[in-house]
């Protein structure tokens, strides 16, 4: 109160409200909140409802798909540049899955893999270069998303566990919107969580069994998957790898692109 008295009694009272607004938003609203330039409301909310352990309850967007539109010109309008480098990379991720879950709901529910949309054979008309994005009055592909803007701007391996496609062998969508408050946590989050998931990465015996997203993106990795996963392996895991390290082998896995939804 001490501060607000002295504030108070600046020359100019212009002065004294806007320093008391600054002394208001420092102590009354919520860390990171006054931090973040993108209104993530409408986007939370849909993730809390349909999305749940990854799984994809596309039903329920289709259903509120105004509101996805609602929030997809929401990042439209957002100037990327006002923003910071950490509020850049979480509003290009929620981007790239907001805009990847609006690919599936164009031809939903007749969908059973985003390949429908596009073809594997003949790579000019797959989805992900389908010129759906736009953002900042550009329209773009999600290709260009990712591999134009996202990887070679922030060079950051974690990414690849936070952009989603839509399918059951990606790294799971997460169950809110990424924030450039707590960004680092929230990719940290997604790592570990996939990388110490049996059922998507294994050791047996000498072999580590990963995901085919280490052979595809291995510059982004350094060539040298082991030494990601002991990074981010839980202790176990990381005892086992550090064990064997000198004599192992990495095989990739197959990759299922049935739809991650219900």
């Amino acid at each position: 109160m001490r501060k607000v008295a002295i504030l108070m009694k600046a020359r100019d009272p212009r002065i004294g409200l806007f320093l008391l607004s600054l002394v208001f938003c420092s102590t009354i609203l919520p860390v990171g909140w006054s931090m973040e330039r993108v209104d993530q409301s409408l986007y939370k909310d849909l993730l809390a409802k349909y999305v749940k352990k990854g799984v994809v309850d596309y039903g329920g967007f289709r259903q509120e798909e105004e509101k996805l539109d609602q929030y997809l010109k929401v990042l439209e309008k957002t100037e990327t540049t006002r923003l910071t480098a950490k509020q850049q990379l979480a509003f290009y991720i929620n981007a790239y899955n907001a805009w990847t879950i609006k690919l599936i709901l164009s031809a939903y529910p007749g969908v059973a893999s985003i390949w429908d949309l596009g073809s594997r054979i003949f790579k000019w008309k797959s989805p992900f270069r389908k010129e759906i994005v736009r953002i900042e009055g550009k329209t773009m592909s999600l290709d260009d998303l990712e591999h134009g803007i996202i990887r070679p701007r922030f060079k950051d391996p974690r990414i690849h566990f936070a952009v989603n496609c839509a399918s059951k062998s990606c790294p799971p969508l997460l169950s809110e919107p990424y924030r450039g408050s707590v960004l680092d946590r929230q990719l940290n989050q997604s790592v570990r969580a996939f990388l110490n998931d049996p059922e998507r990465n294994r050791l047996e015996g000498e072999t580590l069994y990963v995901s085919k997203i280490f052979k595809w993106f291995a510059e982004d990795f350094n060539d040298d998957v082991v030494a990601f996963f002991l990074q981010y392996a839980d202790e176990e895991l990381k005892q086992r790898l550090r064990a064997g390290k000198d004599g192992l082998k990495v095989k990739y896995l197959d990759y299922d692109w049935g739809l991650n939804g219900t």
